[in-house]
């Protein structure tokens, strides 16, 4: 049957919309794999089997972060003023955590002799970072009360963001940069706050063995894994922040809170029980986010508390449950004092402990660096990244073996594969195209269709596999169009989370896969590596069940960050002969922000295990590979010499081919089999 409509027309009549797809689709399946891989958990039976299991979650923690420093740099302390209140001083004062990186703090000295209990203040999401009223707060009445505080800004907020003025968001594409070198942000803030108790440990009115940690929202969740990786906290205090990982899924969290592959290992409520036999409190609003709620807190409490019975301390696992929204409250601010009270002064029963009055001070007159007079040479979060990355690079070995990183790639970058076959179910079909449902994991469904020359000679067509992420049918159009027409057989996928079958709710600052990337994170398995595996199960569904495509060349092409995905799919899959990225990101490394690219391409530990996007290509080798065009991470179309100069570790690879700009037909003929 023949159609009057024209070719783009049909095609577009054909694709289904966004309101037509199952939108609840990936998360559905995101919700059910996190589900199975935490369906046995169990409380230890007996102290040597928590033990095994503390050491264990510690391990794999510090693993999914990248591990820390063997040996801290010297913290070095800076002095920058201070300010002198009713029975306290403020002293603004920095310190470095890691070489040439610096954190700024704000001191709250109580005017009183002998050694202070102390509380560690993490300021979590108020745009104030710890010049933040709402922050101010609880660190001038705990003053007041008698404790020492140190308040610190976070990496990548307050007084270290990537600009200078207070409010920058340091999640998104900041944040991104950290993945690819491995050291995600999750990571790095527990490390700092680590740092920040060393240097509280400096300070001679603090008592070492009495300091405790707390903090709301994101410094709530810092709050957490603080307490149950650094044993020198004796009270811990999370505020509007525990829920567990599961729920998550399906709601926006900043890139700060997330820990790559922790679903693999524990759920929430192994960390929390990781703080016994030490005093926990956790507290929780009613009218707080999902992820945040009552009941989503009280699930991991309750599978904490085995432990602390078991550690003989039931006690010290309190949950505080207030009538509010997401906040760092006065009700939760006292009954917070009384928590520390009992745990560090040993005084009272916990009980809340009234707040005297205060006033809080301009937000400008915290800071150790006002207005712009923070050092030019400030390590920022993508210098730090891009720092990092460039040494990894450095201290990658001449001699490639191909096969073994190939291994690492697949089984760590991207994920793993599962060993999973893929079912199709055909929609409708015409002379020159056909459309699939294909379900290339249980539970997860995407759209497939396959274009052909009806009058090509059946056993020697190639076949082609387009990719985009963006949903731009027109740009895929004149690609498919121009393979067609060169007698080629061809394949669409839209991949999932993408295209129609993208989230509406999905894009956060320069992020347009903020949330699909992030649950992909929590279950180990980042989206690059679960887009590469749906090429996979598309090759098989339809190449490798067709006689006439077995011996033809199979090619993959990615528009834009879907080059990536080529790569990867040259790289991994032998049945793959050639591979396309056109206009697709040239290295991950960058000192600024990514812009215009994509989140669920950005790998953690690519670098420090794989290496850049040179490297795919190389591992992919001696398949030919067409580089067509180029961008910066920024987002800016790069010349041939610097696309050369990205490429330059697979330069001596014979089937790499870069050029500096093609158009469709240039593409399909750079690939097209010679006669």
């Amino acid at each position: 049957m023949r159609f009057a409509l024209p070719p783009l027309v049909l095609l577009l009549a054909l694709l289904p919309s966004a309101a037509q797809q199952p939108a609840q689709g990936y998360l559905n399946f995101v919700k059910q794999s996190a589900a199975e891989l935490r369906a046995k958990d169990a409380p230890p039976a007996s102290r040597d089997e928590w033990a095994a299991r503390r050491a264990a979650l510690r391990k794999n923690l510090l693993e999914a972060w990248g591990g820390f420093p063997a040996t801290p740099c010297p913290l070095d302390p800076k002095n920058h003023g201070e300010l002198k209140r009713d029975g306290y001083r403020v002293e603004k004062v920095s310190f470095q955590t890691r070489p040439g990186v610096w954190m700024t703090a704000n001191a709250y000295v109580p005017d009183k002799k002998g050694k202070l209990p102390a509380i560690l203040q993490v300021h979590g999401h108020w745009k104030g970072a710890k010049q933040d009223p709402v922050v101010q707060s609880r660190c001038i009445g705990a003053a007041k009360l008698g404790f020492f505080v140190l308040c610190v800004d976070a990496f990548g907020a307050g007084e270290r963001g990537v600009g200078t003025a207070l409010g920058e968001y340091h999640g998104d594409m900041t944040a991104a940069t950290l993945l690819p070198v491995g050291l995600p942000l999750s990571g790095l803030q527990i490390y700092e706050n680590m740092r920040a108790v060393d240097y509280l440990l400096t300070r001679p009115e603090v008592d070492g063995e009495r300091i405790g940690i707390t903090g709301a929202s994101g410094g709530g969740n810092q709050t957490m894994y603080a307490g149950a990786l650094d044993e020198r906290l004796k009270a811990v205090v999370p505020v509007c922040s525990v829920g567990n990982y599961q729920a998550y899924l399906g709601a926006a969290c900043c890139m700060c809170e997330v820990v790559p592959g922790a679903l693999k290992f524990t759920e929430e409520a192994g960390v929390l029980a990781m703080v016994a036999p030490r005093a926990l409190m956790v507290v929780s609003a009613t009218r707080d986010a999902f992820q945040f709620s009552v009941g989503e807190a009280k699930k991991s409490i309750a599978a904490a508390e085995p432990v602390f019975k078991l550690l003989e301390k039931p006690k010290n696992i309190h949950h505080a449950i207030f009538e509010s929204g997401h906040d760092y409250s006065k009700a939760m601010r006292e009954t917070m004092y009384g928590w520390m009270a009992l745990h560090l002064k040993g005084d009272g029963d916990g009980s809340p402990i009234k707040e005297p009055a205060f006033k809080t001070e301009n937000p400008e007159d915290l800071r150790c660096y006002p207005g712009d007079t923070r050092p030019k040479d400030w390590v920022t979060i993508p210098k730090f990244a891009a720092a990092e990355a460039k040494k990894l690079l450095a201290a990658k070995p001449e001699t490639f073996d191909a096969a073994a990183v190939r291994t690492v790639l697949v089984e760590k970058a991207l994920g793993g594969f599962p060993d999973v076959k893929h079912t199709s179910k055909w929609k409708e079909g015409f002379e020159d195209i056909t459309m699939y449902d294909l379900f290339p994991e249980p539970g997860l469904k995407t759209d497939f269709m396959v274009r052909f020359d009806p009058k090509a000679q059946r056993g020697t067509r190639p076949l082609a596999v387009f990719l985009s992420v963006e949903g731009d049918r027109a740009k895929r159009w004149e690609l498919e169009q121009a393979a067609v027409k060169a007698g080629w057989s061809t394949i669409t996928i839209t991949l999932r989370a993408t295209g129609e079958h993208a989230l509406k709710t999905d894009k956060v600052g320069r992020a347009a896969d903020h949330n699909s990337a992030e649950w992909a994170l929590w279950l180990g398995r980042p989206l690059l590596g679960q887009w590469t595996f749906e090429v996979r199960q598309a090759i098989s569904l339809w190449a490798g069940e067709r006689a006439e495509h077995q011996k033809g060349d199979i090619m993959v092409i990615g528009e834009g960050p879907a080059g990536l995905v080529a790569l990867c799919a040259a790289a991994t899959d032998g049945r793959v002969t050639k591979a396309a990225a056109v206009n697709t990101l040239a290295s991950f490394v960058t000192d600024e922000p990514y812009m215009n690219q994509r989140l669920g391409v950005m790998p953690p530990g690519i670098l420090r295990d794989v290496g850049d996007v040179a490297h795919l290509a190389l591992i992919a080798a001696p398949k030919q590979v067409l580089i067509a065009g180029g961008v910066s991470a920024t987002g800016k179309p790069l010349t041939l010499d610097q696309l050369k100069a990205a490429y330059r570790p697979a330069m001596k690879s014979k089937g790499l081919v870069i050029e500096e700009k093609l158009d469709a037909a240039g593409v399909i003929k750079a690939l097209t089999p010679k006669p």
